[in-house]
């Protein structure tokens, strides 16, 4: 940001917003208008002043020049073991692998890609395992029998598909591949792997898309679906291999593209908690705008498309890896949602934005914030969940879990009932209502002291 003043009074003058890829917006002010503006960068926590380092203008004040910070995350609010481990390379991926070709500690790998990620030339490899494709405790031998089996299941999926009647066709054209068709041919074309007039790799995700909806007719096709085939097909190549990785994909993560709407619903439920505990104010802010608040339509899109279309691609992988390492939690995506609002949010706090307006505030930041950032924040978000004495019966299914668990050391937090039970007199995780809160679920000393707790730990 450039503010400059072309008259010798100072009363009009020029600012010209500058970008990294060098754009340029020019804006014309005049009586004073310039004056004000630049006070308020000065005011503003983002925007810091840079003096120009060839001042060629006598007088300073007559041109100023600021430049956007971007947010930072302070060493005292990651996670104590942030840099505990490098990316998973070649030689990393090896060390957890023993003679037979078997992962030796599932846990210790999961652990090493939440918080390093992989390397982009082993994805391939790895993915299917995180995926469950793949069994850890599967051999080398193993692996090679069950892929060959598996290209056979595929095959004999796809001959069903081709064989079917002209009614069977005309149905399937009209609920599936009507849509696949129109998606397929604009999804991810930017990428090398999928770009170009008639190229056969957006033909072969064209073939697994279809092909799944012959082997899950009951979920078919919904729109989304080839965005998160598009990253699978490109790192693991194989046309039988990705088709099964897709299967895994949408059976075992929960973090998935078009759940259905109870599995939204429940989704929703955690997230509006998880902000009470971390972000209290941001959830105030959303109650005071009623349902329409509540229901968080910013953020369907980051949980429908697992990120994908917020941050550039490179960013959005790293973050499904943290996601499908399943480390201490199933939910680490909403944890991602959080951080997100964490950092970016203010604003939408600070000018009491309306719902359609704070849809456009975090549609605006798509492809513009900082992946690593969000990534460290969530991965700090999640311990400091993981310390909490006492958690709302309400995400008690947060934290039950994969393997090795959050609470493996042996504590378990005491779960204190939000009081939103209708089916049962009691809470059926055994949560107990504070004698200090005036009714069970409002917000008396119960609540705050629950957010009490989630202050930093140095």
């Amino acid at each position: 940001l450039h503010c400059s003043h072309s008259d010798e009074a100072c009363t009009c003058g020029q600012l010209v917003v500058a970008s990294r890829e060098s754009q340029y917006k020019i804006f014309h002010f005049h009586h004073g208008g310039l004056d004000k503006l630049s006070e308020v960068f000065q005011q503003w926590k983002y925007c810091t002043e840079t003096h120009l380092k060839d001042q060629q203008l006598a007088d300073e004040k007559t041109c100023m020049q600021f430049s956007i910070r971007r947010p930072k995350l302070p060493s005292s609010e990651t996670h104590p073991e942030e840099n505990s481990s490098r990316r998973l390379d070649v030689s990393a991926w090896l060390h957890h692998l023993n003679e037979a070709g078997q992962v030796e500690e599932e846990y210790k790998l999961r652990k090493a890609i939440f918080f390093g990620g992989i390397d982009i030339s082993i994805r391939g490899e790895v993915w299917p395992f995180l995926l469950r494709y793949y069994s850890y405790e599967s051999t080398s031998e193993e692996r090679e029998a069950l892929r060959l089996q598996k290209r056979k299941e595929y095959f004999e999926i796809q001959e069903k598909r081709l064989s079917m009647t002209p009614d069977e066709q005309k149905d399937f054209w009209r609920q599936v591949q009507f849509t696949v068709d129109k998606d397929v041919v604009r999804t991810d074309r930017s990428n090398q792997f999928f770009r170009g007039e008639d190229n056969p790799n957006v033909e072969t995700m064209r073939r697994i898309l279809l092909n799944y909806a012959v082997f899950n007719p009951t979920i078919g096709y919904s729109q989304g679906m080839s965005d998160l085939v598009a990253p699978l097909l490109a790192e693991v190549l194989d046309e039988s291999d990705t088709f099964w990785c897709f299967v895994g994909l949408m059976q075992n993560t929960i973090f998935i593209s078009s759940p259905r709407d109870e599995d939204m619903e429940k989704q929703l439920l955690y997230l509006r908690e998880l902000l009470r505990l971390m972000h209290p104010r941001f959830h105030q802010h959303l109650c005071a705008l009623g349902e329409d608040g509540l229901q968080m339509l910013f953020c369907h899109r980051w949980i429908l498309l697992c990120f994908k279309r917020e941050f550039p691609e490179a960013e959005a992988l790293r973050m499904w890896e943290a996601c499908w390492a399943h480390y201490q939690t199933d939910y680490f995506h909403l944890f991602i949602c959080v951080a997100i609002v964490v950092i970016y949010g203010d604003d939408v706090i600070e000018q009491q934005l309306a719902t359609d307006q704070m849809l456009l505030h975090f549609g605006n930041l798509a492809m513009h914030m900082n992946g690593e950032l969000v990534l460290r924040k969530a991965r700090s978000l999640l311990y400091q969940f993981h310390l909490l004495p006492r958690i709302p019966c309400s995400l008690h299914d947060l934290c039950k879990l994969c393997g090795t668990g959050m609470w493996d050391s042996g504590f378990i937090p005491a779960v204190e009932c939000s009081g939103h039970h209708p089916e049962s007199e009691s809470c059926p995780y055994g949560g107990l209502v504070e004698v200090s809160s005036p009714k069970p679920g409002s917000e008396g000393k119960k609540g705050l002291k629950t957010r009490d707790v989630f202050a930093f730990r140095k």
